[in-house]
């Protein structure tokens, strides 16, 4: 689920007497997550007075996973609803000013930043900071949906804990794939990788990691359908291609189901003013959250398409403050 909606309307066409009311902040910070709360709590204790919209899926991704175990501070775990609501509270706390609104048109053409919320309402500010996050992909199968967090992953370095000694299966042929596979090898006692075509996309030294893992097993051109179990997820149902008009239905038992093909980063809104790779992360200055606009600086997996970790977001949102913080002070 993208939590922006994409940016259809141009700053000319924006009717500005159908638009509520405008308020002036001195910092904005768009998103919730790591990266966003963590921002709002650097922002608040350096009196920036930030104000911070929450976005469809407030506490981002990780509200949507069930138990934490690789957070600092947490040495019996926690789930990611409850974390996100510490953040929340912690940013609250130190007066920040949390709201729930989604991002619907930006307007960065000027010292000035003007973002709009839910069509109806423009928040002008000094300083914003981006941390819209990014959404996994899925097949967009019911059964996914269904055993959210009772099996179903989209990040093995999040999950793959839990699945000691059982078997998995993870669905992908590029470097992301081959990463997730060779990372549960590791913890779990086999792992499926089930690829659409009959070759990997990954890179040489990824396929090479594969190929030498002994537990690692490639199920080449096959499609998964749906997903079983009666308390989680049980096993996949499969559909190999054996020939250019004939399928074959397979069924494999795993205990774990995890998906590495891609992330969507939720920068659409942004794009006509900030600059992105071709997949759409923010590209920032290398050691800083600043973007190529003055001002307008970047946290979290929307900037992210290496780690997608809690910690490494929220390390993203106390730079962003901090650069926020800077920027306003020479102001």
């Amino acid at each position: 689920m993208d939590i922006f909606k994409p940016l259809d309307l141009r700053k000319d066409d924006l009717n500005i007497t159908n638009i509520e009311n405008i308020e002036k902040v001195r910092c904005l910070i768009v998103g919730s997550g790591p990266a966003g709360y963590t921002a709002a709590i650097y922002a608040s204790r350096a009196n920036l007075n930030p104000v911070l919209y929450t976005g469809l899926q407030m506490g981002g991704q990780l509200t949507t996973t069930t138990d934490v175990d690789n957070y600092p501070g947490y040495p019996d775990g926690v789930s990611g609803q409850k974390m996100m609501e510490d953040f929340k509270k912690q940013a609250e706390r130190f007066g920040g000013d949390i709201r729930f609104g989604i991002a619907t048109a930006v307007d960065f053409s000027g010292r000035k930043h003007k973002v709009t919320f839910d069509d109806n309402k423009i928040v002008e500010a000094d300083a914003v900071i981006i941390a819209t996050g990014a959404t996994a992909k899925y097949l967009g199968l019911e059964s996914e949906t269904k055993y959210a967090g009772m099996g179903v992953s989209a990040c093995a370095t999040c999950d793959g804990f839990f699945f000691r000694g059982k078997d998995v299966a993870v669905v992908g042929g590029g470097d992301t794939a081959a990463e997730e596979a060779t990372y549960l090898a590791g913890l779990c006692r086999k792992v499926y990788l089930i690829v659409r075509r009959d070759t990997l996309r990954a890179s040489k030294v990824m396929q090479n990691k594969v190929f030498k893992s002994g537990n690692i097993e490639i199920l080449w051109e096959h499609q998964t359908v749906d997903l079983f179990g009666d308390n989680g997820v049980e096993g996949a149902t499969l559909v190999r291609k054996k020939g250019t008009y004939e399928e074959e239905i397979v069924k494999i038992k795993i205990d774990g189901f995890f998906l590495a093909i891609g992330h969507n980063p939720n920068s659409e809104v942004f794009k006509k003013y900030i600059e992105t790779d071709q997949v759409g992360y923010i590209i920032t200055v290398p050691g800083t959250s600043k973007t190529n606009v003055e001002g307008v600086f970047a946290a979290g997996d929307v900037q992210d398409s290496h780690y997608r970790q809690a910690v490494t977001a929220a390390g993203s949102g106390c730079m962003a403050a901090i650069d926020a913080e800077r920027y306003l002070s020479e102001l």
